[in-house]
């Protein structure tokens, strides 16, 4: 008997957090999306130096939870995807992230939009960015990779008019001054367009970095 894969959408409640004035009195509001394992909670108190009278800071939480290993700190994590039924998932997180931009900023008076995507969190801010409706001034992908199946030519057309910030540790585990160079060549090939900042550090995000790119 033929087994039949089938969707159906249904509502979910999302949970997200933020720092800062509400949004309708910031001039800028960032969005900051969280990398594999981690919570929007603990992750949006990294960027509190960011955080003042004039600039929100939005950290939505994905939507898949899991128990992490019992020799982590934390003992729930979340993710914004796998690679099962990955199509779907991305379809899913763009249109969460539309609704919650349409909500944080019905009634904000046009301030300055920056996203930044931290670890798998990047590839989620590209996506995000690309295929979703709202636009971005600023986008910063910070220790993660550019995903390689992005939409290209709607990707140049979308950021044409965003600045595109490429970040990542000297010591970091994952992006490594090659899968740097090559994220950077990529996007140079597509006709994109972006900045390379290093530090010295590894995985991680540093209120010093922070400050220096704003």
């Amino acid at each position: 008997m033929e087994v039949i894969e089938q969707h159906l959408t249904v509502s979910r409640t999302a949970r997200y957090y933020s720092i800062g004035p509400a949004p309708r009195d910031a001039r800028a509001v960032w969005f900051v999306l969280h990398g594999y394992g981690q919570l929007a909670g603990r992750f949006v108190r990294q960027f509190e130096s960011l955080a003042d009278d004039r600039r929100s800071v939005i950290a939505p939480e994905a939507m898949s939870r899991f128990y992490l290993p019992a020799n982590q700190r934390d003992t729930v994590g979340a993710s914004w995807m796998t690679r099962e039924d990955r199509l779907i998932e991305i379809d899913d997180y763009v249109r969460y992230l539309d609704a919650l931009f349409a909500e944080v900023m019905s009634d904000a008076r046009s301030p300055s939009v920056t996203v930044l995507g931290f670890s798998q969190g990047t590839a989620t801010a590209s996506r995000w960015v690309t295929l979703g409706r709202a636009h971005a001034d600023r986008l910063i992908l910070w220790g993660g990779e550019v995903p390689p199946d992005l939409d290209w030519a709607r990707a140049r057309d979308r950021l044409a008019r965003t600045s595109l910030i490429l970040v990542a540790g000297s010591n970091d585990r994952y992006i490594t001054p090659k899968v740097l160079d090559r994220d950077e060549r990529r996007l140079r090939e597509h006709g994109i367009a972006c900045a390379v900042e290093r530090f010295e550090g590894g995985h991680e995000i540093i209120p010093e970095v922070l400050t220096r790119i704003l």
